[in-house]
């Protein structure tokens, strides 16, 4: 005879949408989609934290669902995701805060990274009940955001002690490609990691598809998106940093396109290595 007893549904983790948050150096409202876990309002403890660049994906990368799938798995710890939404202004604001790329864009990254620093992470360690320090805070972003996150990210690791760059944007460049271009010197990301120095609580992910681009601008074999990002990790391995020390994890996903579904495919394994248990 059958077990009349209805089976237990696994809790869900809540999305709460938040339009309440205006930044003065970006001077516009900022939306945010916060999720918390399943978890959350039935304690009183505190929550490791994820601030995501392009929140608005959040659909698209069925990002509800995957949580959702960890959780009843038992396989990641319980935190709060900060989903930040983004305009039509995405391409200044996201970027290095340094300085822009050759065409000016990125004219308000560094607008963006005060925004981040200080307004968007007391407010919402204000508003949530987050565990305290950079080893319980992680940044992430994809393309231009994942650019964007782990600018601030390395830049500022007494704030985050974590970053995810899915299919990051580590083309942008000083100049146009032309005689006059140069991978050594002109790309902004590797020659800012080349000034900058080892913090030995930073870790990075990273993640490219096979299919994320066809250009391949030294006609080495290999597409731009992996030669930027493999050059990239050199650079941060110069610093100190390395596979060995677990301070970096580089997934390449063969047939991976730049796309959300492609990231939200890999996203078990950034969320397992940011939060596993």
């Amino acid at each position: 005879m059958a077990d009349p007893t209805p089976a237990i549904q696994p809790a869900a983790v809540a999305v709460v949408r938040d339009d309440s948050l205006y930044s003065v150096p970006l001077k516009r409202s900022v939306r945010l989609d916060v999720i918390l876990p399943p978890d959350y309002h039935q304690t009183t403890a505190n929550y490791p934290v994820l601030y995501l660049n392009d929140g608005q994906d959040l659909p698209r990368l069925r990002m509800q669902e995957v949580l959702d799938s960890l959780y009843t798995e038992q396989a990641i710890r319980p935190f709060v995701l900060v989903a930040i939404h983004t305009n039509a202004d995405r391409i200044q604001e996201y970027g290095t805060a340094a300085q822009g790329d050759y065409m000016k864009r990125g004219s308000k990254a560094n607008l963006y990274a005060d925004f981040v620093l200080t307004e968007l992470l007391p407010y919402i360690q204000k508003h949530y009940r987050l565990a305290a320090g950079p080893a319980n805070t992680v940044f992430a972003g994809f393309s231009l955001g994942g650019l964007s996150a782990f600018d601030i990210a390395f830049h500022h690791p007494e704030h985050f002690g974590k970053a995810g760059v899915f299919s990051g944007s580590f083309w942008w460049r000083s100049k146009a490609f032309n005689n006059a271009y140069d991978d050594e010197t002109d790309r902004i990301m590797h020659s800012l990691v080349r000034k900058g120095t080892y913090n030995a609580n930073q870790k990075f992910w990273f993640q490219t598809g096979t299919l994320d681009e066809t250009s391949d601008r030294n006609n080495n074999g290999v597409i731009d998106s992996i030669d930027d990002t493999l050059d990239l990790i050199k650079e941060l391995e110069k610093k100190g940093y390395s596979h060995e020390n677990n301070t970096i994890r580089y997934v390449e996903v063969e047939g991976g396109h730049h796309n959300q579904e492609t990231w939200s495919a890999v996203m078990p394994n950034f969320l397992t290595w940011a939060f596993g248990k």
